[in-house]
């Protein structure tokens, strides 16, 4: 089993940023893959980013340059940095764990947002 705890949400003007963090424990070991993804009020959930556990990452187009996805193994924590917030961006945010090995594409696994394993969110909210 593997537990997943975000934090970091909260409100920010647009332009603004912020850092979200998803503490991770458990079974951590048998992670192979990480993702952050969202849902606004009235739409369906998406994939913002993946990172594979052993390297390599991946953003959705419409975060790419702005938003970051990173690891601290020592301190086994997932964090994604949002810069330049828009009112676009406003959701809440899920980090998530899959613990299986994927054949497809970045873009295909977000899509599918197959894990095994997901927290309980953390709200952000962009407003001008």
């Amino acid at each position: 089993q593997v537990q997943l705890v975000e934090s970091g949400g909260g409100s920010v003007q647009t332009g603004g940023s912020l850092t979200l963090s998803c503490a991770v424990s458990g079974y951590t070991s048998g992670i192979i893959y990480m993702g952050w993804f969202r849902q606004a009020p009235g739409k369906e959930r998406e994939g913002v980013a993946g990172l594979l556990m052993s390297g390599g990452r991946y953003h959705v187009e419409s975060v790419k340059g702005r938003f970051i996805i990173s690891q601290d193994k020592a301190r086994k924590t997932l964090s994604l940095e949002m810069n330049s917030l828009k009112s676009e961006d406003t959701a809440t945010y899920y980090c998530a764990a899959r613990t299986s090995q994927y054949d497809g594409s970045w873009s295909d696994l977000l899509g599918s947002a197959d894990f095994d394993y997901w927290g309980q969110g953390t709200q952000v909210t962009v407003s001008s």
